[in-house]
């Protein structure tokens, strides 16, 4: 059974950067496709980013040119780095994989 740890929360400052990591475990298997999503306050949750196991990305046009995901297989661990945060991105973020959910980070941007 796939788990999923994520760490990396906290306050930020508009403009700032944040790195969110997740950590997988539980299963043997080296092609998995990771995803992040975000929850805001009264929303629903939204994807992200998504990292296939070729290493291709996409994106959501909100975050684009902003946020990074990335992925190291030997660790078993995939990162979002956030750059130039807005307070739009407030949300607690979650990790994605294999069907299983993280139990999620708080990101708060404010100054």
């Amino acid at each position: 059974q796939v788990q999923l740890v994520e760490s990396g929360g906290g306050l930020v400052q508009p403009g700032g950067s944040l790195r969110l990591s997740c950590a997988r475990s539980g299963s043997r298997s080296i092609k998995y496709a990771m995803a992040w999503y975000r929850q805001a306050p009264g929303k629903q949750r939204e994807f992200v980013a998504r990292i296939n196991p070729d290493g291709s990305t996409t994106y959501a046009d909100s975050v684009k040119g902003r946020f990074t995901i990335s992925r190291i297989d030997a660790e078993a661990t995939a990162y979002l780095q956030m750059t130039r945060v807005e307070p739009e991105d407030t949300a607690v973020y979650y990790c994605w994989s294999a069907a299983t959910w993280g139990q999620g980070v708080q990101v708060t941007v404010s100054s």
